[in-house]
């Protein structure tokens, strides 16, 4: 789901900041990570801050700079892929098993001369992450944002977008920034990420005093706090709390308020602020007495969420304490309760909570096999355009000329780049990619030896012919058992086949 920022009103009173990726700045702490500005020719500063273009991240799509004057530097450019099968990669250098909040911001601003802003996907890995639908927003003049938390598998981090059954043509998915902020590892710790990710639906501070996002530098990581204020009485507090005493380490400043209720009463609240879908979530609300510290500055209440248990009699102290669960059922409108224990001098009260939608992930190309791709790509001058992000998944969205096989192992059992007038040489890596069933690169203007393939033990169709390869005919060949076509004419190799291949029964040679 998108979360709106105000694109007036509220961005102009954001402090934005630097994603620090070199040397730390002296004027602000640090912030690991990317800050990336879409469509950027240049970086940008901004209050002393630098945006990093997108050169080097990306080597597909168009740039453009809206029209609209009274937007904030960050927004005021963006980049479109244009309507075709395929996905379109951002692919960032991390380290692998680093744990990453990933944000990505879009704005319409009628780039394609349209109305209403187009849907697609955005991919994170191997895995569709969300719909890009912000629709609703651009039609009441805010920009939107989509998060995701995962871990990386490898040392390279892909966020991809692609266009779905939603649409339409022309229409160009399109990008206007990209957050990649390095976490804690001890972040969120009790989600298995190497089989899920946490997609946020809301992260919000109740009874903020003052109704500002709390981010960065208050929050360390860069998430966002949005305020959430309802009917609800709202108490400041006496106290000061230290961030890292908590699990998921919120800021500070959301303890500077919460929202309470009479002694002796409920305090209910309807968060978020919007119907869910049915699903597994993991919900985290932080608690703190606001009183200031003594032997009786404690709160015992039992907490709720949608009628059902989800912490008895819980004490809350002026050192504060989060409560989480890691797959909480929920659906529709979904109410959060806290009942005060009977002896209760004061009523419960709440800070902050987050909440995230529990993403079981699709997998990823076995590694050898993405490696190998890599390194022909690599070996290539002028590969496909969609040759990033994952080779395989999602299944919908593989790279162009290749077929994977399903199952626990997800491996490349066919490439077919006939006909592209590729360039360059074929690396002996290609030898790695062992499920390959079919290999087809006719057609093209590859030069060098053919290396030696005689790992490919299920390969059946070798067909690289009309090319310049150049040396010996490759003995490893007759290694190969499966083999029924060998397409070599139209080279520069010396020699022939062995005999072993050319006697063999049901075999086709050219």
């Amino acid at each position: 789901m998108s979360i709106p920022i105000f694109l007036l009103l509220c961005l102009l009173t954001i402090h934005f900041f630097s994603i620090i990726t070199g040397q730390p700045s002296t004027s602000s702490p640090s912030l690991h990570g990317y800050l990336i500005n879409c469509g950027s020719k240049i970086d940008i500063q901004q209050d002393g801050i630098t945006y990093l273009k997108d050169e080097g991240y990306t080597l597909t799509g168009n740039v453009t700079t809206l029209k609209q004057t009274d937007l904030l530097p960050v927004l005021t450019t963006l980049r479109y892929f244009p309507y075709g099968p395929g996905k379109h990669c951002y692919e960032l250098p991390v380290i692998k098993g680093g744990k990453f909040l990933i944000r990505t911001t879009y704005f319409y601003g009628g780039f394609d001369g349209g109305v209403d802003p187009p849907i697609f996907d955005q991919i994170i890995g191997g895995t569709i992450w969300s719909m890009v639908n912000t629709t609703d927003d651009y039609k009441n003049g805010l920009s939107s944002y989509y998060e995701i938390i995962v871990t990386a598998v490898s040392k390279t981090l892909s966020m991809c977008l692609a266009i779905n059954q939603h649409t339409k043509s022309p229409s160009s998915p399109f990008i206007s920034s990209l957050e990649v902020m390095n976490l804690d590892p001890s972040l969120y710790n009790s989600t298995d990420f190497t089989k899920f990710g946490l997609v946020t639906i809301a992260r919000s501070n109740f009874a903020s005093s003052d109704g500002a996002i709390v981010r960065f530098p208050d929050d360390p990581y860069n998430r966002y706090w949005q305020p959430f204020i309802d009917e609800n009485p709202t108490v400041q507090s006496h106290t000061n709390v230290t961030s890292s005493e908590y699990w998921n380490r919120p800021p500070a400043k959301v303890f500077l308020s919460g929202a309470t209720a009479s002694r002796g009463k409920n305090l209910t609240i309807q968060w978020p602020p919007f119907p869910l879908p049915s699903n597994r979530y993991y919900v985290a609300l932080y608690f703190q007495d606001s009183r200031s510290t003594s032997a009786y500055s404690w709160r015992v209440f039992t907490v709720f969420i949608g009628g059902e248990t989800f912490y008895q009699d819980l004490n809350v102290t002026t050192k504060g304490v989060t409560v989480y669960g890691t797959e909480w059922s929920l659906s529709g409108v979904t109410e959060i309760t806290l009942t005060p224990r009977s002896d209760m001098p004061v009523g419960p009260m709440i800070n902050a909570g987050e909440i995230y939608q529990v993403l079981p992930l699709a997998g990823t190309t076995l590694g050898r096999d993405a490696i190998a791709l890599q390194r022909l790509k690599q070996s290539i001058k002028n590969p496909p355009g969609d040759w990033s992000g994952d080779p395989c998944m999602p299944k919908d969205h593989p790279w162009s000329g290749i077929s994977c096989s399903e199952g626990n192992q997800i491996r490349v059992v066919s490439l077919n780049l006939s006909g592209l007038s590729l360039t360059g040489t074929l690396p002996k890596d290609i030898a790695r990619l062992t499920a390959l069933k079919e290999l087809r690169l006719s057609m093209n203007k590859l030069t060098g030896p053919i290396p030696d393939l005689s790992s490919l033990k299920v390969l059946e169709i070798l067909h690289l012919d009309e090319n310049e390869f150049e040396g010996p005919f490759p003995d490893s060949l007759a290694t190969l058992p499966n083999l029924r076509e060998v397409f070599l004419n139209m080279n520069k190799l010396s020699g022939g086949p062995p005999q072993s291949l050319t006697d063999r029964k049901g075999i086709v040679i050219q």
